[in-house]
């Protein structure tokens, strides 16, 4: 009989240890934020005449090129006249820049969604270094990778992810259309 109370004293306790350690793990002043690090994207069905929503990305934007994405064009130097904010944006920027390809006005919404004002978003993307049209050709290649366009539906979609006609056919054409 002791034995069985004691065993139920030891789970009892068991269940309280693992209820407290569950509740308070999430509200500690120091937690982080469970809100996502990237722009929330459309999830609008995939047609031909529709743009489609890129795969679901983790916290950090990475494209499938991962592994083969080309460096970004060398850095332009941040002026003394640059202000922290400016220099944190196009830091972010050639980060981004290095993990998944990007239009221009794609790149600014996106650190704008990171937190940084208009103008600092704009001095990042200005400053990065990149070279729009090979980041249609990267972005291209990506959605050609994960999923099979025609020539006009994927012109359509770079140009939904913020390239311009140019640079979607640009990118379009370099992947073999």
């Amino acid at each position: 009989m002791i034995k069985k109370i004691a065993i139920a004293v030891i789970i009892f306790s068991v269940v309280v240890i693992a209820i407290i350690a569950i509740g308070t793990s999430g509200s500690s002043p120091s937690s982080s934020s469970s809100t996502p690090a990237v722009a929330p994207q459309s999830t609008q069905p995939a047609e031909i005449t529709e743009p489609v929503s890129p795969p679901a990305e983790t916290t950090e934007p990475v494209s499938p090129l991962a592994e083969t994405t080309e460096p970004v064009s060398p850095p332009a130097e941040t002026g003394p006249s640059a202000t922290t904010g400016e220099k944190n944006a196009l830091q972010k920027a050639k980060a981004y820049l290095d993990s998944s390809a990007f239009s221009y006005d794609g790149l600014v919404k996106q650190l704008e969604y990171e937190g940084f004002s208009h103008e600092e978003a704009v001095y990042g993307a200005d400053n990065c270094g990149a070279d729009w049209n090979e980041q249609a050709v990267q972005k291209a290649k990506a959605y050609l990778d994960s999923s099979a366009f025609s020539y006009d539906g994927l012109v359509k979609q770079l140009e939904y992810e913020g390239f311009s006609h140019e640079q979607a056919v640009y990118g379009a054409e370099a992947n073999g259309y």
